[in-house]
């Protein structure tokens, strides 16, 4: 069989792609695949990659066609494709669109209307326990009727039968909300919506089309994804709602409504366990609309769904949408639904459920090439492996996988590696973040620095956030309350000194919080700190997957080295 030893990828028959890491061909060959592969594991010499139904469909959303998935992969291949590889490809691409919802004009019954030119596939629909129930009787020209309460949720049953329905049933209008995007700040500063904001922006609008107006944008953090939902709104000019994560993330979303539009005060409401305003735009927490007071009672705080007449919702940090907030969403598939995120991976398994009833992924940019371009701060990762002493080493020896985690991750000799890294990085801004508050806890008191947790009261967090951005402090200290939503463009140092478990989507999003470009031009430094021959280390493979599909490299150091200097930082 021929072959070319020069080129990276190995594409095998059950879909999985071995790239080979350090040739010339590396990055391009990662970045052609990427668009439509999984990355399942990313050791030192070869990456592992799978080709899966929900990649696909995302890339053919996205208007990638078939045939760009197959060249890309022959253009790399050190071996000729498995012939049922390509045939995947294709079968799996043609699957997407071949069920349609479409508007049903002038029905008494129903709104909408499933289609298809296949009979076959009608009657999978009807056959089906999943979704038989969700459709009424066969219409003259041979459409299934669906009615508006159903429309989100035929669409989850049909692609968990393994075909993804393409949704132009159309959108409510909403209220209408006119505002104009500023050319200039309060603060005299110049504004403009940068080139790939725009292009996200008119990817998911489509000329107002029902094409258009549901899906998710990805970009990385720092890169403006705020922006890109105020372009949205601009362009769309209805009542929103956005949904964010925690209170610092409503306080942010306000600030750049004020700063980067000409809505004023009034026109904007929070509505958190503060305050419940609501207003032409409204903002408030995933959190706030799953409270309930107990797990029989029903979420109290959903009516907000149906309080105004909005014409946009707006997902923010979609990864982490509740799956309590999957249920109503299912309901507002006549509203615009824009998510906006950095990674699209989950850890509880809902990609399908985002994909259907958010919509699929429409616009996507790695992150390497926002940093070749100065959007985003050059950013370099580092693992540092941290020895475990003789007396954890023995009492790690003697518990379950879950305690062992955790006393790895609170391994007290991680405070010394603390020190020498702080030591050697006099001069930037340094946030130290991790999962445990007694460890934060203690770290906290040892550097004589503040910590922001759970439990910090926001007017606290805003003026520790204040005092760093000033200069006023230069170590903060935070729980995993600052994994996401935290504005501070000046840190340039983030040392993880725990996480949670294997979560890639934490890694991204710590990351994130270093890589908005520096005025003084430096790098981001991002070090994670693991202890040596521990479940952790197992456990920080699988959280490093997503940045390494992003093209970072982790640098491995050795703690002992790090001490004696024997590693240049």
């Amino acid at each position: 069989m021929p072959y070319q030893t020069d080129l990276p990828l190995i594409v095998q028959s059950d879909r999985s792609i071995l790239l080979e890491v350090g040739g010339s061909a590396y990055a391009a060959a990662r970045d052609a695949v990427s668009p439509f592969c999984e990355l399942l594991k990313s050791p030192e010499h070869v990456h592992t990659y799978r080709i899966t139904s929900l990649s696909v469909w995302n890339a053919a959303a996205a208007g990638m066609g078939a045939g760009e998935m197959v060249d890309a992969l022959e253009r790399y291949s050190r071996f000729p494709l498995p012939t049922n590889v390509k045939r995947d490809i294709s079968d799996l691409h043609a699957r997407y669109g071949r069920l349609r919802l479409e508007p049903r004009e002038g029905a008494e019954t129903a709104s909408f209307a499933l289609v298809s030119e296949e009979e076959d596939l009608l009657s999978l629909v009807t056959n089906s326990p999943l979704s038989r129930d969700m459709v009424g009787e066969r219409a003259a020209d041979g459409a299934l009727p669906v009615e508006a309460q159903y429309r989100g949720e035929i669409k989850r049953a049909l692609i968990k039968l393994g075909w993804p329905v393409e949704d132009v049933g159309g959108y409510v209008e909403g209220g209408p909300l006119d505002f104009h995007l500023r050319d200039t700040t309060p603060d005299g500063q110049p504004f403009t919506i940068r080139d790939y904001q725009h292009e996200a922006v008119e990817v998911f609008y489509r000329d107002g089309s029902a094409l258009g107006g549901s899906g998710v944008i990805v970009l990385p953090c720092g890169a403006g994804k705020t922006i890109v939902g105020l372009g949205a709104m601009a362009r769309i000019g209805r009542k929103t709602l956005i949904l964010t994560t925690n209170h610092t993330a409503v306080a942010q979303w306000r600030n750049e409504l004020l700063t980067k539009t000409d809505l004023g005060p009034d026109d904007i409401g929070e509505y958190t366990g503060l305050v419940k305003e609501v207003r032409p735009v409204t903002v408030t927490t995933y959190q706030i609309l799953t409270w309930r007071r107990r797990k029989t009672d029903p979420f109290i705080h959903f009516e907000l769904f149906s309080k105004n007449d909005w014409g946009l919702v707006i997902y923010d940090e979609v990864h982490l949408l509740p799956a309590p907030v999957f249920r109503v969403t299912a309901d507002l598939q006549a509203t615009r639904r824009l998510g906006l995120t950095a990674t699209l991976v989950r850890e509880d398994g809902h990609e399908e459920d985002v994909f259907t009833l958010i919509g699929p992924k429409r616009y996507d940019l790695p992150w390497k090439v926002l940093e070749r371009k100065g959007w985003i701060a050059e950013a370099l990762c580092r693992e540092v492996r941290v020895p475990m002493d003789p007396d954890l080493k023995r009492r790690y020896a003697l518990v379950g996988a879950r305690a062992r985690f955790r006393l790895a991750a609170e391994n007290r000799d991680k405070q010394s590696v603390l020190d020498t890294l702080l030591e050697k990085h006099p001069d930037d801004k340094i946030l130290v973040i991790g999962q445990y508050l007694d460890q934060l806890d203690k770290v906290a008191r040892a550097l004589d620095a503040p910590i922001i947790t759970g439990r910090t009261p926001m007017p606290a967090r805003l003026e520790l956030y204040g005092r760093f951005r000033d200069g006023d402090l230069n170590v903060l200290v935070v729980s995993k309350v600052g994994n996401f939503a935290v504005d501070l463009p000046e840190a340039s140092v983030l040392i993880q000194i725990s996480g949670t478990f294997g979560s890639r989507q934490e890694e991204a999003q710590r990351l994130g919080r270093v890589l908005r470009p520096k005025a003084d031009g430096r790098r981001a430094l991002f070090y994670s700190l693991v202890s040596d021959e521990s479940v952790e280390q197992d456990f920080a493979q699988h959280r490093q997957l997503f940045l390494t599909e992003q093209g970072y490299a982790y640098e491995i150091l050795d703690a002992d080295a790090l001490h004696n200097g024997k590693t240049s930082l």
